[in-house]
């Protein structure tokens, strides 16, 4: 690694298609075309702002590889940090070209930076291929002359507070925040969060009362400020529908608006187009793959961080730019921490080994859990635990209709692992299956691992994850013989006008396949590295 005293940000370039390089990124239509139905869903006299992720500091001059903002790469394709996009809902003056109705405010081309770092697009780069109205250097957003007092609403996500201020640049996001907020007159006491919540009250305070009224006691628990909040506490002492809605009726007035922002994004992001299922099902089938050439490789002298490799290398060999998330990968009583990410047992032994991991292709993730015995054989306790999950997931995915409520897939797995325990002793009541099964099934899936969704009924174009577990912790009020086994099995599920797809099923579920495939010998059979000692 060279070392440079003035060092720019780490992986600041566009990773853009040329000679030798991927050319099955989305194309300019599909991110013109979702700021489009974004813009339509804005009412009169809006505006939308939103900025790019920051650079996060690893350590010294090393900083963490940029990852984008998924709203902003969405509507743009724009793959660097220091950058903030502007729609309007009907047509501005910006930087006095007139008619201008989208703005995206980039860093410009440094030579000295781009020699470290690689290329930069520039703001012709970004006209050129990204196909933008309206492009700028980042440096002219605080004269671009946008009239903010004259928008009826401004709307904008969580604004990033954790930000740096690089003093050798005058447009970083620290300076590009500074800016709107200022311009903007956005009040210093501000908070997102509550008008997200304001908005989700207006949305759901009726349909689902106690729903909403449950969430809002919650937040308020969890966020002082709320708990004193006039609005949401007149919302909470409503008994009666036409209370709610009076109560609704009064919320305060603002032209700041997080909320409708928040739940636009949601609308969109839920239904994936064929473009983006076409780069989403990239992402599961590479990391499919990886789950049965880990499955074939496995031997019971390995290294959890050792399986995690491998998992890994079958992303890069394919093509995948990142992990979606932090691989979990988790022997015998690591397996029963939901979310492990330590992975360094150095030897997995002949304890059940689970495997949570996604490769992130262009931008969409994957999420895919296999659980397995090293030793290629489960024994019959293992192999209890692990086919009641398997059923619970059957059930789960069968739920996955278009029409069914977003819960459907969670209630019927919930049902089978219940009855489940209860017969294998382990429980006595249906009531105790959450100490053993203590989350839910699903989530959307796509530019985040978590993605953005509506959880309003299932609908063709979502894609969710079915993923029931049981983790029974040594020392768990059950027969010993269960200690230290945790299962979960996951997959990822398309929504479709029919029956569901499931997008992860090369990988193997059942006893039968997870064991026929293991006895396969493996392309990593003959990989040998030198000892170090």
């Amino acid at each position: 690694m060279v070392l440079a005293l003035a060092l720019a940000p780490a992986a600041l370039a566009q990773r853009a298609a040329g000679p030798g390089r991927p050319t099955d990124f989305l194309d300019p239509a599909f991110h013109q075309s979702r700021r489009e139905l974004l813009r339509k869903a804005l009412p009169a006299g809006s505006v939308a702002v939103l900025f790019a992720n920051p650079v996060r500091n690893r350590a010294n001059d090393v900083n963490y590889s940029f990852h984008q903002h998924p709203d902003l790469y969405y509507l743009t394709g724009y793959d660097e940090p220091d950058a903030v996009l502007v729609l309007f809902k009907e047509p501005q003056t910006v930087g006095g070209q007139a008619g201008v109705t989208e703005a995206l405010f980039v860093q410009p081309r440094d030579p000295r930076a781009e020699q470290w770092t690689g290329r930069r697009l520039g703001t012709e780069g970004a006209r050129q291929q990204l196909k933008l109205q309206y492009v700028a250097d980042n440096k002219d957003f605080a004269g671009a002359g946008i009239r903010w007092a004259d928008f009826k609403h401004i709307h904008f996500l969580d604004l990033p507070a954790d930000i740096r201020d690089d003093s050798r640049n005058p447009a970083d996001l620290f300076d590009l925040v500074a800016t709107f907020r200022r311009q903007a007159a956005i009040p210093a006491d501000y908070d997102s969060r509550r008008d997200e919540l304001y908005t989700a009250v207006q949305r759901y305070g009726v349909v689902n009362a106690a729903g909403m009224k449950s969430y809002v006691e919650g937040m308020a628990k969890n966020q002082p400020a709320l708990a004193t909040d006039a609005y949401l506490q007149g919302y909470l002492k409503a008994t009666t529908d036409d209370e709610r809605q009076q109560a609704m009726a009064a919320r305060p007035v603002s032209r700041f608006e997080a909320g409708r922002l928040n739940e636009a994004m949601n609308e969109l992001r839920a239904v994936k187009t064929a473009e983006e299922l076409k780069l989403l099902r990239r992402a599961v089938r590479i990391s499919a793959v990886g789950q049965q050439e880990v499955m074939k490789a496995l031997k019971p002298d390995m290294g959890e961080m050792e399986v995690q490799g491998l998992h890994e290398y079958v992303y890069k060999k394919y093509g995948a730019e990142f992990e979606g998330y932090p691989s979990i990968v988790g022997a015998g009583a690591n397996g029963c921490i939901l979310h492990y990410e330590t992975n360094d047992k150095l030897r997995i032994g002949n304890d059940l080994i689970l495997m949570d991991c996604g490769a992130e292709y262009h931008g969409y993730t994957a999420d895919v859990t296999r659980t397995v015995p090293p030793s290629g054989k489960f024994s019959p306790a293992q192999r209890q635990i692990y086919e009641l999950v398997l059923a619970a997931q059957d059930a789960g995915i069968e739920a996955c209709k278009a029409g069914n409520e977003f819960q459907a897939p969670n209630k019927a797995a919930q049902k089978v692992v219940a009855e489940g325990l209860i017969k294998l002793g382990i429980i006595q009541t249906a009531e105790e299956m959450r100490k053993y099964f203590p989350h839910g099934t699903s989530h959307y899936l796509g530019l985040d691992v978590h993605d953005r969704g509506t959880y309003k009924p299932l609908e063709p174009g979502n894609v969710i994850t079915v993923e029931p577990g049981i983790y029974i912790p040594e020392g768990s009020p059950c027969d010993n013989k269960w200690w230290n086994i945790g299962v979960r099995i996951e997959d990822d599920i398309l929504i479709t006008a029919g029956a569901p797809e499931n997008l992860s099923k090369e990988a193997p579920r059942t006893v039968a396949e997870v064991e026929a495939l293991m006895a396969k010998p493996s392309a990593f059979d003959k990989f040998k590295l030198p000892g170090l000692d």
